[in-house]
């Protein structure tokens, strides 16, 4: 499921609409047997509606993608993880209050313009066959 506000991730194509994108990105992981996910669902797309010129909105169903659910530590939806630059900024899972996300999404799009600029990538160049 592909719209103007929210894009759907998959294992596939997680690290072209994610990891290399330029703003900062609101991921839901959600399962579509999980009734708290459908709670939280049509105001994830309000904040997407509201806030979707200063951040990206994605979905990504935890079941049919574990790959990326696994790595990056989801055990439980809803769960939401912000990222910058493709690090992860914030992690929050079970968040069943829209108030509590919408808190979150405005923070993190308050300083998202230089939140990737903050991030000092790791070099992972370390080989144990040297």
């Amino acid at each position: 499921m592909q719209d103007e506000l929210i894009a759907e991730a998959t294992d596939g194509n997680w690290e072209k609409l994610v990891e290399k994108e330029k703003l900062p990105v609101v991921v839901m992981f959600y399962l579509t047997t999980c009734p708290h996910c459908k709670a939280i669902d049509p105001y994830f797309r309000e904040y997407a509606e509201e806030f979707g010129k200063s951040c990206k909105f994605i979905k990504i169903d935890a079941e049919q993608n574990p790959w990326t659910a696994e790595r990056y530590g989801v055990e439980g939806t809803p769960s939401f993880v912000f990222l910058c630059g493709g690090n992860v900024t914030l992690g929050l899972a079970g968040v069943s209050h829209p108030s509590v996300l919408k808190g979150h999404i405005e923070d993190f799009v308050k300083d998202g313009a230089k939140c990737a600029a903050n991030v000092t990538k790791l070099k992972y160049d370390i080989s144990l066959y040297e």
